[in-house]
């Protein structure tokens, strides 16, 4: 896949409506977007052949299952090679608890998003699964007190396509 694709401005609708609902019926989203059926699910189908669409998902929410308690972790790891990068990543991504993790640039070198039951579930995972890892070498917590739902990847006005593109 090359790193940028062009997308016209029916291209970055597609992608709005099926970021806010992926299970929209492909009649609907071609209602909402201006287009025939036909001509919708080929650019859809273009979109994912080129990926920029990587998949599609629902959103859970934790405290109805009964992992009530998010927390984001700051996590550093020595050393920092490829090696020990590439099996911590692969740890943390084999647990229940983890939502989602960034590795990153900064203060710390993973950002992890967990969801646990309670304080008591928190504690034995961040001592028993992270502290008890060699490479780990620091990690501060974070509770999760509010979590805004992400809105949809859109690009900024002044990048935004004007018009749509000739078939």
């Amino acid at each position: 896949m090359q790193d940028s694709v062009e997308l016209d401005s029916v291209d970055w609708q597609i992608l709005e409506e099926l970021q806010n609902d992926a299970t929209l019926p492909n009649r609907v989203l071609a209602e909402r977007v201006g287009l025939a059926a036909s001509s919708c699910l080929q650019r859809v189908r273009r979109l994912r052949e080129q990926g920029v669409i990587t998949g599609s998902h629902i959103d859970v929410n934790p405290a109805a299952t009964g992992l009530a308690l998010e927390a984001i972790v700051a996590i550093n790891v020595r050393p920092h090679t490829r090696q020990v990068v590439d099996q911590f990543r692969e740890f943390v991504m084999k647990q229940p608890e983890t939502r989602s993790l960034l590795h990153v640039s900064g203060q710390a070198d993973f950002l992890l998003h967990i969801a646990v039951a309670d304080t008591k579930h928190m504690q034995g995972f961040l001592v028993d699964k992270i502290a008890s890892r060699t490479e780990v070498r620091h990690f501060t917590s974070s509770i999760v007190l509010e979590q805004l739902h992400t809105k949809a990847l859109t690009p900024p006005r002044h990048l935004r396509p004007k018009r749509r593109r000739r078939s």
